[in-house]
């Protein structure tokens, strides 16, 4: 019996070292350039004159791990076809969607623990948590996260990865469960070898839906801190209300700047932001990033995401289900259909591919 036991214990060693994940996609930040595996993205290419060599295209995708804890209002993201809601099948849709966006050119996606609304906008009874009151990470969610990390790192992708979300934070009991739920993303990326991810600490940091000061605008820095401290080579910066700036105390300790078209609909206006944060005293060569943005136009000569290209921003699609729109439409409201299903969606992707890959 002794025995038995021992070729047992050997014999889940040997398939634990076998599956060790081995990850191919490094993601690093040189001045103002993104690397891939130490090459800049989209090395040497040009658009209209422009350059965009080192950017980085993305889209708002950040329900890949959504699940509703709360019965009474889970029911409202059931599936057309199954009249059912099921959070491993909007996951595993997710994933089956990634390379199609990989193909078009698209290199990153925002994904948060803790989501967004579902509505596309505003927060009611839903819980999507993340994480335990505690600050410990869920391990459903983790283990979705962990899957589309994988696929993310197969196809070369980086994953803009978001730990907190307003209208979710409170289901944190304190300040000490946020650092708490910090070090635990931290510690689970760095135990996985997870090397294509940078972090997003909160989606809108000067949102008044947040109920924790430490995660609002005057001292989300300090999770900055903590997790540059904890793990230096990890790229991190937060993310701000749309058309805001984000302050100098912030950029001062991130790795690159986060910000938000939403509320911006004129493209003059984007260029002008980009100039701004460059202005700033506490800018010094990194990347500006928008990862959040409702304005389309693409068939436009003048639209948001030229306006961000031209001017050395990478730029990120927002698009969530408006009134009456189909399952098909939107990226954000909750269920989604994760592939290429909408007129709106084939656009934002076919002008990625006309920028960043037709010769």
């Amino acid at each position: 019996m002794k025995y038995v036991y021992i070729v047992l214990i050997l014999s889940a060693f040997a398939c634990g070292e076998s599956n060790k994940f081995n990850p191919t996609t490094n993601v690093s930040i040189h001045g103002e350039k993104f690397y891939i595996n130490g090459k800049p993205t989209f090395e040497g290419r040009t658009w209209n004159g422009h350059e965009v060599e080192g950017l980085l295209p993305n889209s708002r995708m950040v329900q890949g791990v959504f699940d509703d804890l709360n019965p009474e209002t889970a029911v409202r993201w059931k599936y057309p076809d199954t009249d059912r809601w099921d959070a491993d099948r909007n996951t595993n849709d997710f994933i089956a969607a990634m390379p199609e966006w990989r193909k078009h050119g698209m290199l990153a996606f925002t994904v948060n623990f803790q989501g967004g609304s579902p509505m596309g906008y505003g927060n009611k009874n839903w819980k999507n948590p993340g994480f335990e009151p505690d600050g410990t990470l869920i391990p459903a969610y983790a283990e979705r996260m962990e899957r589309i990390i994988y696929k993310a790192d197969e196809l070369g992708m980086v994953v803009i990865l978001g730990i907190f979300y307003f209208g979710q934070d409170q289901f944190l009991q304190d300040e000490a469960a946020v650092k708490n739920a910090v070090d635990n993303v931290v510690n689970w990326i760095q135990e996985n070898g997870f090397t294509n991810i940078i972090i997003e600490v909160a989606n809108e940091s000067n949102n008044s839906g947040y109920d924790l000061k430490i995660i609002k605008e005057d001292r989300v820095h300090e999770l900055i801190v903590q997790i540059k401290e904890k793990a230096p080579g990890l790229p991190v910066s937060t993310s701000f209300n749309g058309n805001t700036i984000p302050p100098d105390k912030v950029v001062e300790v991130s790795d690159f700047v986060l910000i938000h078209g939403n509320g911006v609909g004129d493209p003059a206006r984007i260029t002008e932001m980009v100039e701004e944060v460059r202005a700033l005293p506490s800018y010094r060569p990194m990347p500006i990033v928008f990862n959040e943005d409702d304005h389309y136009d693409f068939d436009k000569e003048q639209n948001n995401f030229a306006a961000a290209t031209k001017a050395y921003a990478s730029w990120g699609y927002f698009d969530f289900r408006r009134a009456d729109e189909s399952f098909d439409e939107g990226y954000q409201s909750v269920p989604v259909n994760w592939q290429i299903s909408s007129e709106r969606k084939q656009s934002f992707f076919d002008k990625v591919e006309e920028i960043f890959l037709e010769e």
